[in-house]
């Protein structure tokens, strides 16, 4: 049985002696109990105590043969992501484009640099941004785990986006491209669509869409109010295999089409695209009062780690 720290299963850097005791959890065994935390694992606490002082361990039950075959199925070193960082933010109203502007005193773009930046499975961020503003990720003080290459933003996002698809290593097997506008994202959101996306050849990060949602004409009227249950909100990062990606990109520049998402590329191939369900904090910060949400979260992920 592999052990973990509470610490490692959230992502949050707690150390052991600060987790409380639950009784509730534990069970009335002294030796603890199996804990259906997650629909796909178990976790085993195990209590006891060190020179006088109480600590709780957590491991992993056993795996099931499935679970076992998705360990380790993205290799490290094999994703080459691109961090989209050339739009100009219009609707902040802003002097400068919205990824740039300080959060809690760090730029936006910074965040998700420095998280995929610590991923295993990353290889190189090709960041897409305009020439003025490569110093922002070459003077970032983020210990360079990864390569660092740069690309010429487009017209469109579709533009962007094949631009830092020219400079991915050739040997990448997963193309990762997400909003530098995201801060948000988790690690443990950005494994899972990895693997998603390893398995199926495209995968997005989505959320369930959780209000109403109704198609209208061109009068303002309602034509009919569309089944919640079947619409899911796109996030990023959307993660695609190179080649799958580059004959998409083929297919639409040839036809001249546009998209607004990487993986509506590769729906225009009839290939399937797998929904990972992601987190409703990943949002996406576009407007002042975005802005204003993305920090009320890090002060809340602040509040419980202190």
């Amino acid at each position: 049985m592999v052990s973990y720290s509470l610490a490692s299963i959230s992502n949050a850097p707690i150390p052991p002696k600060s987790i409380p005791w639950n009784p509730f959890l534990s069970g009335s065994s002294s030796s603890g109990s199996q804990i259906p935390l997650h629909p796909r694992r178990c976790l085993d606490l195990k209590n006891g105590r060190k020179d006088g002082v109480g600590w709780r361990s957590i491991g992993c039950a056993v795996l099931s043969p499935v679970e076992k075959k998705d360990i380790g199925i993205v290799k490290e070193k094999s994703v080459s992501v691109v961090l989209l960082a050339g739009g100009n933010g219009k609707r902040m109203g802003a002097s400068i484009p919205k990824q740039y502007l300080p959060l809690l005193g760090q730029p936006i773009a910074l965040y998700s640099f420095y998280t995929f930046s610590e991923i295993p499975e990353v290889k190189e961020i090709v960041v897409v941004c305009k020439p003025s503003y490569r110093d922002v990720f070459e003077d970032s003080s983020v210990r360079r785990r990864v390569d660092l290459k740069f690309a010429l933003p487009g017209k469109e996002r579709q533009d962007s986006v094949y631009s830092g698809l020219q400079e991915i290593d050739g040997r990448s097997e997963l193309v990762c491209v997400h909003d530098s506008a995201r801060p948000l994202v988790s690690v443990a959101d950005i494994k899972k669509v990895l693997k998603d996306g390893w398995l199926n050849g495209a995968a997005v990060l989505g959320v369930p869409v959780k209000a109403t949602i109704k198609e209208v004409n061109d009068r303002y009227y309602v034509v009919k109010t569309l089944d919640r249950k079947a619409l899911w909100e796109m996030q990023t990062p959307q993660v695609i295999k190179p080649d799958v990606l580059k004959r998409g990109f083929e297919l639409v520049n040839k036809e001249g089409l546009e998209v607004t998402d990487d993986v509506s590329i590769v729906e225009h191939l009839k290939h399937p695209v797998y929904i990972t369900e992601g987190s409703y904090t990943n949002i996406k910060v576009t407007t002042p009062d975005d802005l204003l949400v993305a920090e009320r979260i890090l002060n809340m992920k602040a509040g419980v780690l202190a």
